[in-house]
């Protein structure tokens, strides 16, 4: 039988080991890579080509939502199926939007995790009964009452996001050129594209508005305020 292989992406190294403690026991799994930030998890999809990635939101220098729509881009043969404390309706929309073929809060209980990581590798979703309660309910509003969906414009680009988390995480801009391989300018103008967009002309008010939507965790943050 041949096992489905799972790369685990999360920033705590506790996590991992108890995550790679629990699939390990099952006879159909097998573990075959760890990444403790999103570009980690990103480079090593694309490298393991895995079955199942699975994926935090809040990591280091890639928050989980933009490892997970690289992965879709880069690896489309990895599943990702997220694991989180998040459970934020707009990252939870944002998320499924981006390819993840689960998501599932961090207090879901081990079965339903397996069940999750199995169907992924069927091609099939699996859903927390909560999040998909509250997918099913976004969209039967946005449907029969016509609410309507935010605007794609409204969004942050991919980059734009990437250059948002390491601003918040307190990086310079020479320093967040040379993690995304841009020079400064750049960089200082994906800065200025970000303050327009969201109306926000300060660091620390995009320090907070990263923590507000959960790109980071306030204690990634530290240096940043």
């Amino acid at each position: 039988m041949q096992k489905i292989s799972v790369l685990l992406a999360d920033d705590h190294t506790v996590v991992r080991q108890g995550l790679r403690a629990l699939l390990e026991s099952e006879p159909d799994i097998a573990i075959v890579g760890e990444a403790e930030t999103g570009r980690q998890a990103v480079q090593r999809a694309k490298a393991l080509q895995p079955d199942v990635v699975l994926m935090d939101i809040a990591m280091p220098l890639l928050n989980g939502l933009e490892a997970t729509r690289q992965i879709a881009k880069e690896a489309p043969s990895s599943k990702v199926v997220i694991l989180s404390s998040y459970s934020d309706d707009e990252y939870v929309l944002q998320l499924t939007g981006a390819g993840a073929a689960g998501y599932l809060l961090k207090q879901t209980a081990a079965a339903d995790l397996l069940k999750a990581i199995r169907a992924a590798k069927r091609g099939n979703t699996f859903f927390s009964p909560t999040i998909s309660r509250r997918i099913m309910g976004h969209y039967r509003e946005t449907l029969l009452k016509g609410v309507p969906v935010r605007k794609v414009s409204e969004r942050l680009t991919s980059r734009e996001s990437e250059v948002l988390q390491l601003i918040a995480e307190g990086h310079a801009n020479k320093q967040i050129a040379s993690e995304l391989g841009l020079s400064i300018k750049t960089v200082e103008k994906h800065r200025q594209q970000l303050m327009n967009k969201l109306g926000i002309h300060d660091i620390a008010g995009l320090t907070r508005y990263a923590i507000a939507k959960g790109v980071v965790q306030p204690s990634a943050t530290v240096n940043a305020v």
